[in-house]
């Protein structure tokens, strides 16, 4: 499978079998060229354990061609935000 710019899955971390690709702030879920897709942006970091870990992210759902997204929720973990992102989409397959 292809992304928007032709490159292929094996070349991005997966979760649930779907491409997420984090860019700064940015965290991009699923295959952009697909009919859906999910866009969350990082609102704020915690540290633990010495690392950095989202603790906000608004989680968007976006249609293919629009940038108004369908759905839209604030999460408050990096693992919730994931899990409503990937059951966003298994529901629109």
């Amino acid at each position: 499978m292809l992304n928007a710019q032709g490159v292929t899955n094996e070349e991005f971390l997966e979760y649930k079998g779907r491409p997420l690709v984090r860019h700064d702030a940015d965290i991009y879920y699923g295959d952009l060229s697909a009919k859906y897709h999910v866009h969350m942006i990082v609102m704020s970091e915690k540290e633990i354990k010495g690392e950095m870990v989202p603790d906000k992210i608004v989680v968007q759902l976006i249609p293919k061609g629009s940038i108004m997204p369908e759905k839209n929720i604030m999460s408050t973990s990096l693992i919730d935000a994931l899990e409503t992102a990937a059951a966003w989409l298994d529901r629109r397959v």
